[in-house]
């Protein structure tokens, strides 16, 4: 686990979400907790007034627990953490208490994940549904759109923990999620060549794993300095990652259509005049 040891967590937003894949919102949605802070350091990152401008509030660890067990009173189908690694320490306080208190409904782990194996393994028995955005093939260019040198190994490592916790995904009779695994990639333009490194790695890990394959990039934030990133993905492009996709034999999981550049954001983020 990470050193953080503060008493509270700082949180953007919280509330039913349903801009999940189907499997985690159904008809109820998904009981949404967007933590401040990332460690990350996203070029393109769409929400990056949660994740690099620290909007957000601070709450204690039971008032945590609070709004974890708020979300299923009203209904959500899970509690859903996104990008929750710097806060881990506390979340993992958090669903015990809340676990303690009547906490029912599965805990999705929403991350980028640049995280250390060590840090999954001491999640183990605590998280029900791991959602890793699986970023980069290419350390290169980890560090030059996100700031970090070794995200390829600790992004092969950590998954691969996920899966041997929960392994494939499990759904009810109704098609909602229970327990498993789902790993998102953004394809970025221009970076076609990242994506089938990131789709090798994930066959290594296991073939019939989900993948939510994702076209819904733009060139926000500071993309505008990078020109080959700097504006939306092709058609062109995009066919060539799902074509991959299809040779290395994957069957499970989700391929957004384009044009499709929705932001799975909470209102106040995408009505921001400042996004862009």
């Amino acid at each position: 686990m990470n050193t953080n040891i503060t008493n509270f967590v700082k949180i953007a937003w919280f509330g039913k979400h349903f801009g999940e894949e189907p499997v985690l919102i159904g008809k109820k949605g998904a009981g949404t907790i967007f933590f401040t802070g990332c460690n990350l350091r996203c070029v393109y990152c769409q929400n990056y007034q949660i994740s690099q401008q620290n909007i957000g509030q601070k709450y204690s660890i039971q008032e945590l627990v609070s709004i974890m067990l708020g979300l299923q009173k009203d209904g959500a189908l899970n509690i859903d953490l996104v990008t929750p690694t710097i806060w881990a320490n506390q979340i993992k306080l958090a669903i015990i208490k809340a676990r303690k208190q009547g906490l029912s409904i599965p805990i999705i782990w929403n991350s980028n994940a640049y995280e250390s194996k060590e840090m999954i393994e001491a999640l183990n028995g605590l998280i029900d549904i791991y959602l890793p955005d699986f970023k980069y093939g290419d350390d290169n260019l980890a560090f030059k759109y996100s700031g970090v040198k070794d995200y390829v190994q600790k992004a092969r490592e950590s998954i691969k923990e996920m899966f041997q916790q929960v392994s494939n995904l499990k759904l009810s009779q109704k098609g909602i999620a229970r327990k498993g695994i789902i790993v998102r990639h953004l394809v970025l333009p221009n970076n076609v060549e990242n994506s089938f490194k990131v789709l090798e790695y994930i066959k290594e890990i296991d073939k019939d794993i989900y993948i939510n394959l994702m076209s819904q990039y733009e060139p926000v934030y500071k993309a505008q300095d990078f020109p080959e990133i700097n504006r939306s993905l092709e058609q062109e492009e995009f066919g060539k990652v799902f074509d991959y996709l299809s040779k290395l034999e994957f069957e499970n999981g989700w391929v957004q259509e384009m044009p499709n550049h929705t932001l799975f954001l909470p209102d106040f983020i995408k009505e921001n005049p400042f996004r862009k």
